[in-house]
């Protein structure tokens, strides 16, 4: 695995009653993303005790890479409609990598 130069954390909290909608629009952004060329993983998860809490892990190689990725359609589409479909706004964090991966 290629060592990040940047990583990412999104925390997004669906409305309870739209929950099943935003797992759909976010689960149709992990194909495409783990093919753009500065993408080195995306890995989607969801809050063990909250099933309305979707989290992002996600590596790529540099800073710009990442903007790049966060002004790709398939990503604005949950911004855009944030005060629709989410309980608060998408969170993110950007991480700095302090040591290497165990092998």
């Amino acid at each position: 695995m290629k060592r990040p130069g940047c990583t990412l954390l999104g925390i997004v909290v669906a409305k309870p009653e739209k929950r099943d909608e935003v797992f759909e629009i976010l689960n149709a952004m992990v194909a495409p993303t783990r093919t753009e060329p500065g993408s080195i993983n995306y890995d989607f998860h969801c809050e063990k005790d909250d099933p309305n809490t979707f989290v992002f892990y996600e590596n790529f190689v540099d800073d710009a890479a990442l903007d790049i990725h966060l002004k790709m359609p398939y990503i604005e589409t949950i911004f855009e409609r944030t005060k629709e479909l989410l309980a608060k706004p998408v969170e993110i964090r950007r991480l700095t990598l302090l040591h290497d991966r165990a092998v």
